[in-house]
């Protein structure tokens, strides 16, 4: 009994310890937070934002009732059919319709969520989502190289093409034009290549929604596209546009060295930008 008294106080001390530091997450970092600063979802500002975000509250409530249903009741039984340790435990046999029951609804959960993500699925993942009218495929902006414990970023300079002498490279800084919304959506994407120099590593950018695991030997095309009306709603007149580079995985021992973050900028300042760059890297200004 005095065990069991002492395992609920201790649950119940951790489970206020938990409410505590999400509602006052400032005690616990003794200081002031960035203004940015949250537990939750930062704005989202891509295109396909608002569907990654609806898909995330469909399979959280989903999961949640579940939760709430099988804590329930398993905290139900344990309160309600708990036994001395002298008891003689009984035996049963498994019954045919709980079980089926156990098994088909998480198997429709399963399939709601199967069949709610695959157009957004399909937008994000598909090389087809990376082409134009004709079928051919978007111009890559820049590859995307992972390694321990850094993210770099090769652009092919101003003749859009890699392997020639203007090829030009940042570290922990992406740069990114932003298209203007007046335009098609091929013209809104910026296409990019995704490598990874050593072992697995995870690009993230969750204002953007976008998450793709940089696989060592395997390069996987990848687009992202701001939302600029979005983007101007949410930052107003801020200049310094960036959003933060994650990796969400663990790749050793500097994994908390891998942040970064992406600057976006207007299609105008985006070319002067690699002009400045190409003259800074060849010393030809």
């Amino acid at each position: 009994m005095i065990m069991r008294i002492t395992i609920t106080l201790l649950m119940v001390a951790l489970l206020v310890l938990g409410i505590v530091s999400w509602a006052d997450y400032e005690f616990w970092l003794m200081a002031p937070s960035p203004s940015h600063y949250t537990w939750w979802w930062p704005e989202e500002m891509s295109t396909l934002g608002q569907r990654v975000d609806n898909l995330f509250w469909l399979i959280l409530v989903m999961v949640t009732v579940m939760f709430v249903i099988t804590m329930g009741a398993l905290i139900l039984a344990i309160w309600k059919f708990s036994a001395k340790r002298e008891d003689k435990a009984v035996f049963i046999h498994g019954s045919h319709k709980l079980e089926l029951l156990w098994t088909a609804i998480p198997a429709a959960m399963l399939l709601v969520i199967a069949f709610s993500q695959m157009s957004t699925f399909a937008a994000m993942q598909f090389d087809s989502s990376m082409q134009d009218e004709d079928g051919h495929d978007l111009p890559v902006l820049c590859e995307i190289w992972g390694s321990q414990f850094d993210w770099r970023f090769r652009y092919p300079g101003k003749d859009g093409r890699f392997g020639t002498n203007d090829d030009f490279e940042s570290a922990y800084e992406l740069v990114m034009p932003m298209r203007d919304t007046e335009k098609d959506q091929d013209k809104k994407m910026v296409v990019f290549l995704l490598r990874s120099r050593d072992v697995l590593h995870s690009f993230f950018v969750p204002h953007l929604r976008f998450k793709r695991d940089a696989v060592p030997g395997m390069t996987q095309r990848i687009w992202m596209a701001v939302d600029d009306e979005q983007m101007a709603e949410i930052m107003g007149g801020r200049e310094d546009k960036t959003f933060d580079i994650i990796c969400a995985e663990l790749c050793g021992w500097g994994h908390y060295k891998m942040s970064g973050r992406v600057r976006v900028l207007p299609d105008a300042e985006y070319e002067a930008w690699v002009e400045e760059m190409t003259a800074l890297q060849f010393g030809n200004s």
